[in-house]
């Protein structure tokens, strides 16, 4: 599931490509669960706007319109965001490349999966937003409007504070791990980088969140914002569908501590990677390294 490096990354990627084009043409798929706003709605409200700016809030992308509307896409599980002339075979699955032959196997055609098509008056690459699993979501916010799902956001990951992580820890009687996961706590985390920022910061997963000091918060804060920022600057997680709008794999995958890393030795110490369930999610830790 993308989170918030990835989004992070696929906001700069989109930024040149996307700022200062106007929207010339606008398809959708049917409506399903993907649409907040019905696709007739968004094709109308997108139709003829021109790209401001693309900001980010925790997993979400805003995209600010000519007309002060915004364009609100969230990723859930398995949405790609990217360029019509990009080529990647993880935008394929293993079945449809095994049809093809080999130099057709990292082109994309679109498919019943993709949701919007934007065309440009600039005659240059369309966008594509493509979601296999439809958790994610795509609405168009009035100008000053504002929607639950922004609402209920907590502090943006990027701006977590040892303070603030003690102040919401307190009587709180969740794992530390849920805390984290908590978006209304701090928005942006999900599993991927809590289990690796709790690694760093040497706190079990399954920890009361209440049972966190002063310090471990600051460490926990400090761990978070090294997490984060080292995942952007190596183009975010590529585990299973997150492909860059620019086509390209993220590296994070490659320097993981713990995640998804049951049996096999901690870089650390070498003792076995255990992986346990908090809150109804993976988690995985070095029970030497973490207490």
């Amino acid at each position: 599931m993308p989170e918030l490096p990835e989004v992070e990354v696929t906001r700069r990627c989109l930024t040149p490509v996307l700022v200062g084009r106007t929207i010339a043409s606008v398809k959708t798929t049917a409506p399903s669960y993907v649409f907040v706003t019905a696709p007739l709605g968004l094709r109308k409200g997108l139709m003829g706007r021109r790209v401001l700016r693309i900001d980010r809030l925790g997993k979400y992308l805003l995209l600010r319109l000519d007309d002060e509307k915004t364009f609100v896409i969230h990723l859930g599980m398995t949405g790609q965001l990217f360029s019509s002339s990009v080529t990647s075979p993880r935008l394929l699955s293993s079945t449809a490349r095994a049809t093809l032959p080999p130099e057709d196997q990292t082109r994309f055609e679109p498919d019943s999966h993709t949701h919007v098509i934007l065309g440009f008056e600039d005659s240059g690459s369309d966008i594509y937003f493509r979601d296999v699993r439809k958790f994610g979501k795509l609405f168009l916010l009035p100008k000053g409007g504002i929607h639950a799902r922004l609402e209920r956001l907590g502090i943006d990951a990027l701006k977590v504070t040892g303070p603030h992580l003690y102040k919401a820890s307190r009587k709180r009687k969740v794992a530390i791990k849920a805390l984290l996961l908590d978006q209304a706590v701090v928005s942006g985390i999900g599993n991927i980088y809590a289990d690796e920022a709790l690694f760093l910061a040497g706190v079990r997963p399954g920890r009361g969140s209440s049972r966190l000091t002063r310090a471990e918060s600051e460490r926990l804060s400090e761990a978070v914002l090294s997490v984060l920022h080292r995942s952007i600057e190596t183009g975010g997680s590529s585990i299973s569908d997150y492909v860059a709008p620019n086509g390209q794999d993220g590296a994070y995958q490659d320097e993981r501590h713990v995640y998804a890393r049951k049996g096999e030795p901690c870089k650390v110490c070498g003792a076995v990677i255990v992986r346990r369930v908090v809150a109804q999610r993976s988690a995985h830790y070095c029970p030497t390294c973490q207490s």
